[in-house]
C-alpha cells in the first residue's frame, strides 16, 4: 500500500504537533517524496483488519484564501517550464474532448482571474453535488455530460476547462475546515480544489464551494486525482470505516489552531 495522508511540506512551518502516520497493527513504514513533492508512505498491510490514522495540530492565520482579481494570464510562451505539464490533458482531465466547449463558453471572458472565476461559476452552477453517485473512474467530460459529481469531479472539470484556455491548473487534495461557516456544519471529509497559475504564482480556486474558505490544509498536489490517491492498494481490500475531522482550537494567545 502507498498512503498520501501527511500534510504537504508547505505547511510544515505551521506544525505544532506532527501528523505522524500510525497503523494498527504496527508495521514497518518507508517514506519518500514523489515527483510532485508529496510525502508518501509505503507499507505492507497484513491480512485482516488494518487501521491507518494521522492526527496533527497546525497553526493557521485564520484568513480566507488569498484573493487577487487583477492577476493576469501569461501567454504560453512566457510560462515557466515547470508549469507546462499542467496545461496538458491527464487521466481525468480530458482536454481533447472539452477544448471546443471551453472556447465556446469562455473565449469572450477577460483573460486571467476573471476567466478562471467564470469557469468556477459555470462548473458550480451547472454540476449538481451528489455524494451517493461518486465514481472513481468519472472524467471531466463525463461529469459535464452527466451534470453531477463530487468535489473531485467539480475540480477535474474546472481544471480541464482552465487548461483548454491555456491556464496551467493543478489538482489539490486535503482538508477544508468548517471554520467561519454557518451552522449546521456538514460532516468533515477530504476535499479537492485546484490551483491555477496567474500573474507569476499559483492561486487557490474551489469550484465545488465557489467561495473563499478559512483553514484550508493541503495534503498533496498533482495533475489530477490519479496522481494523489489517499491510499493506493496493490491487492484486494475493503474500506470498512472512514472518519475525517478538522476542529478549531483557540490557543491561549488567541490565535487559531486547526
Amino acid at each position: 500500500m502507498i498512503a498520501i495522508l501527511n500534510v504537504h511540506y508547505s505547511r510544515f512551518g505551521d506544525l505544532e504537533r506532527a501528523d505522524y502516520l500510525v497503523t494498527e497493527p504496527s508495521v514497518p513504514l518507508e517514506s519518500y517524496r514523489d515527483g510532485f513533492g508529496n510525502w508518501c508512505t509505503r507499507l505492507v498491510a497484513p491480512a485482516g483488519e488494518f487501521t491507518l490514522t494521522t492526527d496533527g495540530i497546525f497553526r493557521d492565520g485564520g484568513l480566507q484564501d488569498p484573493h487577487q482579481p487583477d492577476a493576469g494570464q501569461l501567454a504560453v510562451q512566457d510560462l515557466p517550464f515547470e508549469t507546462l505539464v499542467f496545461l496538458l490533458g491527464s487521466r481525468y482531465c480530458d482536454t481533447d474532448l472539452l477544448s471546443e466547449r471551453a472556447w465556446a463558453l469562455f473565449e469572450n471572458t477577460a483573460p486571467g482571474w476573471a476567466r478562471v472565476q467564470a469557469i468556477c461559476d459555470y462548473v458550480h452552477n451547472t454540476i449538481t453535488f451528489d455524494y451517493m453517485r461518486a465514481d472513481a473512474t468519472r472524467t471531466a467530460a463525463q461529469t459535464l455530460a452527466g451534470g453531477y459529481g463530487v468535489c473531485r469531479d467539480f475540480t477535474h472539470l474546472a481544471i480541464a476547462f482552465s487548461r483548454c484556455m491555456n491556464i496551467p491548473a493543478r489538482y489539490c487534495t486535503g482538508y477544508i475546515s468548517e471554520i467561519g461557516e454557518p451552522l449546521p456544519h456538514a460532516d468533515d471529509d477530504f476535499a479537492a480544489w485546484m490551483e491555477v497559475f496567474l500573474g507569476g504564482q499559483w492561486w487557490v480556486f474551489d469550484p465545488r464551494n465557489n467561495k473563499r474558505r478559512i483553514g484550508r490544509i493541503l495534503v498533496a498536489r498533482g495533475r489530477d486525482a490519479a496522481d494523489v490517491p489517499l491510499t493506493q492498494i496493490f491487492g484486494p481490500g475493503t474500506l470498512s470505516g472512514f472518519e475525517v475531522w478538522t476542529r478549531d482550537i483557540q490557543s491561549k494567545g488567541g490565535g487559531n489552531r486547526t
